[in-house]
């Protein structure tokens, strides 16, 4: 068969099949070229998914008559002011958006400059331009797409349903509308009721508020505001704190000089900023600007520029991870308690007393005694009765009042002064404006952890060495996995050998974790060892055997503590960074104001 050259037709269709993927994608590229249109406010309509019909209006600033007569066709454009695509200052810069939409389906335009005396309309129908014509319309753009995909069926077949559709929709333009708070959006459709994100002001507080707007009051109450700079690179954006998280990462918003991007380098960082403080089936909630000379990255990587290539990519990867745990750190002491009333609900009665009528007779009542007592000594066997033995609890595991009032001094500190043990599991304190509980395994783990780490970096772990070599039995997978790392384990002061065929003889052991549990920790450790990739840098699998050996080397649930012990862990809870969660990500207190313990009890 002869080379011969394809038809603009054809051409355009091939185009289309990079850049128009699914109806989402045609909301992408339209509502792209509005922003860079400058438009202060953008209405998108779809409906059937977007297939039937999507609508969006702006206000921007419009195309003049040959202007428009140009727009439709392939690589043309008016977002390059020269040939230079390493200076990319808008979303759009290809060209190909507009023909590849009217190749693939019924295309409308109608738009009006602000030096033209009226709009302009043209239709573009299976690759097809009609005539341009005068319409009526304020300043602005109007763009039509009715029957998505008519001119090639075959995409039909691979679109999912209406709702699946409208839902990659409404996400393209969650993203657009995060990356620019400045921006009015409205989103309708048969599909969804509509929903309009207001312009915000500008600066740190308005972008908060429209991410709060989108993602939620728990992103808003939960926020750490973070932020990076070095040469030339600014890495700013809200990060949730580790008591907010979800099972994907899907939550975790990248942008890339106001383009939303997907980079995996990014991920990454993402993931290693927060891996002393989630568990390693939970992912954090993040929304990352990064703001840079568009000479240092590329965005013609991709036909949907949905992808990125910086040319200093360790330079940005250390910005993010130094900007999250920056800002963790500085909030290290956040709880999901104590930022958004998680505690506080879970107190609330899950029933209301049914309301009383308005002639209501107190001695109708059940609780009314049939026999009044005369006397209020017979109070105390009135009491003792059967029925109220469901109330005795028994006596405290723990009785620690061990003075009258604790010392002033102790209340004013953050975590106040320890008054009890509760269930040989978690200590209540008394602060100043109200009580503390705190999980005192959970603390523990984290303050060992921060040692441990403090201790590496130093001159590393102290060691102890056992007077009689424990033996741990395993299977030989096992023992193999664990002698493969021997190495990185003698580093935290975890001496083991081979001793035999399934056996290892543990030698010395961290002085940190005091008498603990061979046996327990080198099986724990051996099943983290085989999730580990062998990519993954050694300072990350180093914390995870740092995590482990805390969690063995802390203070356990069912112990009990002396009062001077209670006050030397909470004191130490002060001085220890992130201390709100252990290294598992949960919390290790909660904390009650005295006003939200009022409102309780309906003193408020």
């Amino acid at each position: 068969m002869p080379v011969r050259q394809l038809p603009e037709q054809v051409v355009n269709r091939i185009a289309a099949g990079e850049v128009v993927e699914r109806p989402a994608s045609v909301v992408k590229e339209l509502v792209e070229n509005a922003i860079d249109a400058g438009a202060s406010r953008i209405d998108i309509f779809t409906d059937g998914g977007g297939r039937r019909r999507i609508g969006i209006t702006d206000d921007g600033s419009g195309m003049t008559r040959s202007d428009l007569a140009l727009a439709v066709d392939r690589h043309a454009t008016s977002k390059l002011d020269d040939e230079d695509l390493l200076r990319i200052r808008t979303l759009g810069f290809r060209g190909e958006a507009l023909p590849s939409i009217g190749a693939v389906a019924k295309l409308g335009i109608t738009t009006r400059h602000a030096g033209e005396p009226h709009a302009w309309s043209l239709s573009v129908e299976g690759g097809e331009k009609s005539e341009i014509m005068p319409a009526a319309l304020g300043q602005g753009t109007r763009v039509e797409v009715n029957d998505l995909f008519y001119a090639t069926p075959a995409r039909l077949k691979f679109l999912k349903t209406d709702r699946t559709e409208a839902e990659a929709i409404r996400e393209v333009v969650r993203r657009l509308a995060m990356a620019r708070p400045d921006v009015a959006f409205t989103l309708a459709g048969e599909e969804r009721a509509p929903v309009t994100w207001a312009a915000a002001l500008p600066g740190a507080a308005g972008r908060l508020t429209r991410l709060g707007d989108i993602l939620g009051a728990d992103f808003r109450g939960s926020a750490i505001e973070v932020r990076a700079e070095r040469e030339g690179v600014v890495v700013e954006g809200f990060a949730a704190a580790p008591s907010l998280t979800r099972a994907n990462a899907l939550g975790q918003y990248l942008f890339v000089n106001g383009r939303p991007v997907r980079d995996k380098l990014i991920l990454g960082a993402v993931r290693a900023a927060y891996s002393d403080y989630l568990p390693r089936d939970r992912h954090p909630v993040v929304a990352l600007f990064v703001t840079c000379n568009p000479q240092e990255v590329d965005a013609n990587v991709h036909p949907a520029k949905t992808e990125v290539r910086f040319r200093n990519a360790g330079l940005v990867r250390a910005l993010i991870v130094h900007a999250l745990k920056d800002g963790l750190a500085r909030e290290g002491k956040r709880t999901a308690a104590n930022t958004d009333g998680a505690a506080l609900s879970a107190f609330r009665p899950a029933f209301a007393p049914p309301p009383r009528p308005g002639n209501w007779d107190w001695r109708s009542s059940p609780s009314f005694p049939v026999n009044p007592v005369r006397a209020f000594d017979g109070a105390a066997t009135t009491f003792a009765e059967p029925g109220q033995a469901a109330f005795d609890v028994g006596a405290p595991t723990a009785d620690v009042r061990f003075e009258a009032a604790p010392a002033p001094d102790l209340l004013d500190r953050p975590l106040g002064a320890a008054r009890t043990q509760i269930h040989e599991t978690y200590i209540v304190s008394q602060t100043r404006d109200g009580l503390i509980v705190v999980d005192q395994h959970a603390a523990h783990e984290r303050i060992v952890y921060e040692k441990l780490k403090a201790s590496l970096a130093k001159n590393g772990v102290q060691r102890q060495i056992l007077l009689i070599p424990e033996i741990v039995e395993l299977d030989e997978a096992t023992v193999e996995k664990l002698l493969d790392r021997a190495e990185e384990l003698a580093s935290f002061g975890l001496a083991i050998e081979s001793f035999g065929p399934g056996a290892v003889a543990v030698r010395e052991t961290p002085s940190l974790l005091g008498k603990t549990n061979a046996a327990g920790l080198l099986r724990d450790l051996a099943e983290h060892m085989a999730e580990w990739d062998e990519a993954l840098p050694l300072e990350r699998r180093l914390m995870h055997v740092a995590a482990t050996m805390a969690c063995h080397g802390s203070v356990r649930a069912g112990r009990r503590l002396k009062p001077e012990e209670m006050n030397a862990l909470l004191r130490e809870m002060e001085d220890t960074p992130n201390s709100g969660q252990c290294n598992h990500g949960r919390p290790t207190y909660v904390e009650l104001k005295l006003s939200d313990i009022e409102k309780l009890f309906g003193r408020r």
